[in-house]
């Protein structure tokens, strides 16, 4: 795993990896993600080999900007609408009718996908220059602590971790269906 600093050499490099189809450790707002191609299925692939992850478990995207929920998201609704411009950006993952252009697999063959808003000022640049949505999943093997540091990833896999210091422990981002009401995780957000 090559680490690279948070300047634009270190997020262009990341970009670069990411568009490779390649596994990329960032910081978000709550823990260090995994980032790849959310449209790859290969990247998309090798991601859920990374972590460990059941083929069942969906995987977040993350996007830099709202413009991005197109190709992503198939509608979105009047209470979705309401709370992305109370909340967003910020660690609320929002659960909304999927687009047919993602990889299956980050739906678990649902019809829904997991989307978020970046907060963090990482999360966003690797955003913007990878010219649109990435994946956002923790960076551990699944089961384990997440990392808060890039001194704690320990994912063979990763191609580059960018190095945005050290995160502050804190509750994942919660996890709510606008449409049906429900929450699947409770986290920052209550």
């Amino acid at each position: 795993m090559k680490i690279v600093a948070f300047d634009d050499v270190g997020i262009a490099e990341a970009a670069d990896a990411v568009r490779m189809g390649e596994v990329v450790a960032y910081p978000t707002e709550t823990v260090y993600g995994l980032a790849v191609d959310p449209r790859n299925d290969d990247a998309v692939a090798r991601l859920f080999e990374v972590k460990g992850r059941a083929a069942d478990a969906p995987v977040l995207v993350l996007i830099s900007s709202l413009d991005e929920l197109n190709g992503i998201v198939d509608h979105v609704g009047d209470r979705a609408r309401r709370i992305m411009d109370a909340l967003w950006p910020g660690p609320i993952s929002l659960v909304l009718p999927s687009a047919c252009a993602l990889s299956p697999a980050l739906t678990a063959g649902g019809d829904k996908v997991c989307v978020r808003l970046a907060a963090h000022p990482v999360a966003k640049a690797l955003c913007d220059a990878c010219g649109g949505a990435i994946t956002s999943t923790s960076a551990n093997a699944s089961g384990k602590p997440a990392a808060l540091s890039v001194a704690e990833l320990d994912l063979a896999g990763v191609a580059v971790a960018i190095d945005g210091g050290a995160l502050s422990p804190s509750a994942p981002s919660t996890v709510y269906d606008p449409e049906t009401n429900e929450i699947f995780r409770e986290g920052v957000i209550t």
